[in-house]
């Protein structure tokens, strides 16, 4: 074994402590944050729910534009006339994230009408609420296309400017489901964690472009229309989050270049536990939580 091998096995635990230690203290001190006043921002799914605070969110955080995409013309333009009164400049277009042409096609028309896009927040997601075997196949492919592989086409269309700019970030705005799936909304949960794992890789594969960020947000259950009628047995104890909160933290995450954000910050201690704990005393969890019936209830978007 040669020195450099060695000194790298030796000095490897020394280097694992210190980034808990200056996590820690992070964690403690305010972070610098970025400015945004010179971002063009785009965000999937922007016309309502989360994706509709997270526009007005960044409007108030400065950005210098916001871009909408979705695919009902009525929620994009409410939500643009909205963002326009923040005095930010606002532009929304029709698309469907699960059309991978649409995709490409639109992402031109931006960079020709709007500009580089320099933040893409991927938040355009569906739920169906249904078990496996009383899902429509159809309904099941849906999901996966717009909540997974709308991702790749998204980050595919404008990634490449961001690493040619060197200036970028993409976000991704998952759910504590991907990592403590529940029943009854097996398609959202198989999506999310697909998301998930399609967001680590890049993550990682972006260590070495200097410029270029990524955020994953992991929130518990929202309160939004997508989520209409679940129903969570201790409310008290795990209300659920408000959609504003969640633009909140998500931006502030973005300026503050943090890679995951768990919310509440309780969630972590979930992915602890399932990390060793026996498959018997996890589903006794699941019990207590009532997470085996909270989507009995589902009625999702009206």
């Amino acid at each position: 074994m040669d020195f450099k091998c060695l000194s790298c096995i030796v000095f490897f635990p020394i280097h694992i402590v210190y980034y808990i230690l200056k996590a820690s203290v992070y964690l403690i001190l305010p972070s610098r944050r970025r400015t945004l006043i010179k971002e063009v921002v785009l965000i999937t799914g922007g016309g309502r729910g989360i994706g509709r605070h997270l526009a007005q969110e960044f409007a108030k955080q400065g950005a210098k534009k916001v871009i909408l995409w979705g695919r009902t013309e009525k929620c994009l333009k409410e939500t643009c006339e909205e963002i326009s009164q923040f005095g930010t400049e606002c532009h929304y277009f029709l698309c469907d994230v699960a059309n991978r042409e649409e995709v490409y096609k639109q992402a031109k028309v931006v960079r020709e009408k709007v500009g580089d896009v320099t933040i893409l927040v991927n938040n355009a997601a569906v739920v169906h609420g249904k078990s496996l075997m009383d899902s429509d196949d159809d309904c099941l492919l849906k999901s996966q296309h717009i909540n997974t592989m709308g991702q790749f086409w998204t980050t595919k269309a404008f990634l490449p400017r961001m690493l040619e700019l060197q200036h970028g970030h993409v976000v991704c705005i998952n759910s504590i489901l991907s990592q403590s799936p529940i029943p009854g909304a097996i398609d959202y949960c198989t999506s999310k964690a697909s998301s998930l794992a399609f967001m680590e890789s890049l993550t990682l594969g972006l260590l070495d472009c200097p410029g270029v960020g990524c955020t994953t947000v992991l929130p518990f259950h929202t309160n939004t229309e997508m989520f209409q009628g679940m129903r969570v047995r201790f409310p008290a104890l795990f209300p659920p989050l408000k959609p504003e909160t969640v633009a909140e933290r998500t931006v502030d995450a973005v300026r503050t270049n943090t890679a995951y954000v768990y919310m509440p910050w309780t969630m972590h201690a979930l992915v602890v536990l399932k990390s060793f704990m026996p498959q018997a005393a996890l589903e006794e969890i699941h019990k207590f939580s009532g997470s085996y019936t909270c989507m009995n209830t589902f009625k999702g978007r009206t």
